[in-house]
């Protein structure tokens, strides 16, 4: 199987290009759209792994208000994820560069008709922009134009991922259709929650390799939605720039710690289980091939962190800083010995480590999809850093993966006293939207 029909299947990143031919019925659309050809000419060999892929971007739009060509793309900047396929886009996609969590609250008066209307324009948007073209009409402020904030990119990786609170299908009057996965998420010790960045009606995951490019989106979201709802909070993340290093490797946090190792992999033969909700009964099979978003902005208190010496610190998680082996020895992808001590009788990995209390093995096989940005929102009065983990994981059940696992880490984790959890939310996020269709089709329209 191909690579881009992997993408119209799972949603994955693309990272070859395709022909014009593929996306001529798209293109053909757009009022004054020059080929790819035309607006590429000979971009020379520096982005020619991925030109064509991405073009459409900004460069339509540019092309059609100025007369130079448009800046060549390199293969960060063409690379495009699909819109429309089994899954939404944004839940096993790489890791992106930057990022944009937003949560909206539908006005007084809105409902089901109202949010349908919304979900469309959101999905019509979304997939041009993912494909790299500029938002032309439809928005519910009137102004129906694109920004031209991301003129000369391409689509960058750009996803844009949807989902629904559980105040969502009160407001709708769709409580019938609620799934159990949306029932509140227990308190933990380690909660210091404020209310107003928390939950929401709709949450938006924005994730994007160049920022203008995320930004974009960012706007054409909150315009979009702007007579139907408002929005509730919002959070800004980042990650580590794709080809940063020359191979890749699992994102460090800002602790300086590889966050990430033992995710669950596509090619794990549960992954499908543990990642994406099966069919069930048929007042939840809207959310098919869907999945849970548990949201968790976590602030690490730095300054505390930073002064344990490096051994500490990988006592406390369990694994080594520089690589991300477990303390019990191998490299990163080695297997936990968590029984494993050392010539003086002590466990290698402690009993509190971070590592060895979240690990499936000590969780009944609870698992879940991390997929995180860091974020810093600056300096407080007293002159500490507000910076930590916008902490995203996605799982087919929060009540047998979230949940059993930050219950066990509430219990005992040496990491607890360096953070601080301050926003939570629990969104169902539907499965993808087939060509034609919008997301959440099948619960609005049922």
């Amino acid at each position: 199987m191909s690579k881009n029909s992997e993408n119209r299947r799972g949603g994955s990143r693309s990272v070859e290009p395709r022909s014009d031919r593929s996306r001529e019925g798209r293109e053909s659309g757009t009022t004054g759209a020059l080929s790819r050809r035309r607006l590429l000419g000979t971009a020379g060999a520096a982005g020619a792994t991925g030109l064509v892929l991405g073009a459409a971007g900004g460069a339509t739009g540019y092309a059609a208000t100025r007369d130079e060509a448009p800046a060549a793309l390199t293969s960060v900047g063409s690379t495009e994820v699909m819109f429309h396929g089994k899954h939404q886009p944004g839940i096993t996609t790489p890791l992106q560069a930057r990022g944009h969590l937003i949560a909206f609250d539908l006005v007084p008066g809105a409902g089901r008709k109202e949010a349908a209307a919304l979900m469309r324009r959101w999905s019509t948007a979304a997939g041009r922009l993912m494909a790299g073209e500029p938002t032309t009409g439809g928005a519910a402020d009137g102004t129906g134009h694109d920004t031209g904030i991301a003129l000369d990119a391409g689509p960058s990786s750009l996803t844009v991922t949807f989902g629904f609170g559980a105040t969502f299908f009160e407001r709708t009057g769709l409580t019938a259709h609620r799934p159990p996965g949306l029932d509140p998420l227990p308190s933990f010790s380690s909660d210091h929650l404020d209310a107003r960045r928390s939950h929401g009606d709709l949450w938006v995951q924005i994730g994007a390799d160049d920022a203008l490019v995320a930004f974009h989106a960012l706007r054409a979201v909150q315009k979009e939605a702007a007579s139907t709802a408002t929005v509730r909070w919002q959070m800004n993340g980042f990650n580590r720039t794709p080809g940063a290093t020359a191979e890749p490797r699992t994102a460090r946090n800002l602790m300086g710690q590889i966050d990430g190792t033992g995710n669950p992999k596509p090619a794990d033969d549960d992954f499908v289980r543990r990642v994406f909700v099966p069919a069930g009964e048929p007042a939840y099979d809207w959310l098919t091939g869907g999945s849970y978003a548990v949201v968790r902005r976590i602030r690490m208190l730095l300054d505390d962190w930073e002064k344990l010496p490096v051994e500490r610190q990988e006592r406390v998680i369990g694994r080594r800083k520089a690589d991300g082996a477990p303390l019990s020895g191998g490299t990163e992808e080695t297997a936990m010995d968590l029984d494993k001590r050392g010539s003086d009788g002590k466990l290698l990995i402690p009993d509190n480590a971070h590592a060895r209390i979240s690990s499936p093995e000590r969780n009944g096989g609870a698992a879940m999809l991390r997929r995180p940005f860091s974020y810093h929102d600056g300096i407080d009065a007293d002159g500490t850093p507000d910076a930590g983990l916008l902490f995203i994981c996605w799982q087919a059940d929060p009540l047998r993966g979230f949940v059993p696992v930050q219950r066990k880490l509430d219990r005992g984790d040496a990491l607890s006293p360096f953070v601080r959890h301050e926003a939570s939310g629990l969104f169902a996020v539907p499965g993808g939207a087939a060509d034609g269709e919008y997301v959440g089709q099948r619960l609005l329209e049922s």
